[in-house]
């Protein structure tokens, strides 16, 4: 070493004030240039250990592929507020301004962020968007799916103000719309493309058949097509998967580009312009082909497979009597032509649940059996998004255990907390390797040297033990997140979910935080 160094074994607290936690292994330091230096990682200043303020300055002037989108800053010189904020949410899998901050100052800076006027919902939809359109740029197909949770705050009511009533009527919270974009084979998660929350008022006196649809709201369906339509002007074909609370006429009859398709669940007995209705009309048609499906378990019921049979025809839906009748009807046409796909189950059952059936309306032209099996696949991709409500509730970050005290500051939050479940959505699509993403789609580059370092103790000795994805791909970065979670990566094994990778990713940012705190920037 020479005479310029000398040996520090344990915590080195004699060389360094205030001493850095977690230093507790041997390490060289360099007199006259204060410089630290580990044997994997390299040298670091220690000013940037001592303060984590200047390691999280650190890491974001570094960039990053994800904390690094474009969001609305409350002016904070050289790096945003926003970036940050996200950052340790998912660093630290939790929304509670206390435990994401480092010291007291941080939880002012993120509160002022919540609380700043120009940090609006629009403008965060606005970078999130961007990011989106950047990977749909291309695509072949693209699903949109959109869905509808509530965020219960209850917990907190009293002293958390400007919420409104949720589901029960009683509960204080306030409502989450998000749209997910998702490549139409299941393999990648584009991000969250758009999402619109908000607060209910008081009660509403005015007939639902008397109010516009602006006023609705189911108006959040339409906004929903509108969004997907704007930030996925990329892609080749999109499809907007939705359940039945969007099955309205107006969003059927309203023009759309051609290249835009809608995909809903049936929720009506809507009349038909022969007279007849849409339920009994499904009831005829014939059986066009089978297959099984894998109901997975659920709390009181276990897994299953279950026998369906499939039938498939074209309906033209009549423009519901009421609305013909209203003078806010607007240029909507008398009938609008779809087509429908009937799945329920058959067979013998265990249990006293009803069958399954599902009516499926799309705008896409269903002439054969294949088309048939191809819109009951893209509809069951819906189950993304109800992984995405997982990962941000309980299970997850949970969000209603946040202590924000006003609704503004809940919303940008839970806007936030929703990109972080997005990134953890992106993981669990990319751990089969089905499609090939770079790991730079998610990862900045000293995430993916962190990975690097880590590979070799998560790898075993033999070849199932191995990382059997191409090195710097999404998958590959996949497969060391869900051993870093507790997964033991073997293909017998179930593939890892949601909550698994957000253990990995929690401890994926610790190890590279410590990596990026003891490198130097004067290499």
């Amino acid at each position: 070493m020479g005479s310029a160094a000398r040996c520090l074994i344990g915590p080195p607290h004699h060389a360094l004030s205030p001493r850095p936690a977690g230093l507790i292994y041997a390490h060289i330091f360099w007199e006259g240039c204060d410089m630290l230096t580990h044997p994997m990682i390299g040298c670091c200043d220690p000013p940037v250990l001592c303060d984590p303020l200047v390691a999280d300055r650190y890491m974001l002037r570094r960039g990053s592929a994800w904390t690094g989108s474009r969001l609305a800053s409350s002016g904070m010189p050289g790096w945003k507020k926003g970036a940050l904020f996200l950052q340790r949410m998912v660093e630290r899998s939790t929304v509670r301004l206390r435990q994401l901050s480092c010291h007291r100052a941080d939880e002012v800076r993120f509160g002022r962020f919540l609380h700043n006027d120009r940090v609006s919902l629009e403008a965060l939809n606005q970078g999130a968007g961007e990011r989106v359109a950047r990977l749909a740029q291309g695509c072949r197909h693209v699903l949109a799916i959109q869905d509808t949770t509530e965020l219960n705050f209850q917990r907190h009511a009293g002293r958390t103000h400007g919420l409104g009533p949720v589901g029960n009527g009683t509960d204080q919270g306030l409502f989450l719309h998000p749209l997910l974009a998702v490549a139409a084979d299941g393999g990648r998660c584009l991000g969250l493309a758009w999402a619109k929350l908000w607060v209910r008022r008081g009660k509403i006196t005015t007939a639902r058949r008397q109010r516009p649809m602006a006023a609705k709201e189911a108006q959040r369906w339409q906004d929903g097509i509108t969004a997907a339509e704007t930030v996925l002007a990329g892609a080749e074909l999109v499809t907007v998967v939705s359940d039945r609370e969007a099955d309205i006429y107006e969003s059927w009859a309203r023009p759309r580009p051609a290249r835009l398709h809608l995909l809903a669940r049936a929720a009506q007995n809507r009349s038909l312009t022969d007279g007849d209705s849409l339920f009994p009309a499904c009831d005829r048609l014939a059986v066009a082909c089978g297959f099984e499906l894998q109901v997975p378990r659920q709390p009181g019921r276990p897994a299953r497979r279950a026998k369906m049979e499939v039938r498939f025809g074209k309906v033209e839906l009549r423009c519901p009597h009421w609305l013909r009748q209203s003078r806010l009807r607007g240029p909507l046409p008398d009938s609008v032509t779809v087509h429908v796909v009937d799945v329920r189950e058959c067979g013998p059952r265990s249990g006293t649940e009803p069958p399954l059936h599902w009516r499926l309306l799309t705008t896409h032209v269903v002439d054969t059996a294949e088309d048939a099996l191809q819109i009951i696949e893209w509809y069951r991709q819906r189950w993304n998004i109800e992984q995405l409500f997982w990962t941000l509730k309980r299970q997850g970050l949970d969000i209603e255990a946040s202590q924000v005290e006003t609704a503004d500051g809940l919303i940008k939050l839970a806007f936030l907390a929703t990109l972080a479940a997005t990134r953890i959505m992106q993981l669990v699509h990319a751990r089969d390797g089905a499609t090939p993403i770079p790991a730079e789609e998610v990862f900045a580059a000293d995430e993916i040297d962190a990975l690097s370092l880590q590979q070799p103790a998560l790898e075993g000795r033999t070849a199932k033990q191995k990382n059997p994805h191409p090195g710097g791909s999404l998958a590959w970065a996949s497969w060391i997140i869900a051993r870093l979670g507790g997964w033991k990566g073997y293909a017998s094994e179930s593939p890892p979910g949601p909550i698994t990778m957000r253990h990995g990713l929690t401890r994926l940012e610790a190890l590279r935080k410590a990596r990026a705190m003891l490198r130097s920037v004067h290499r």
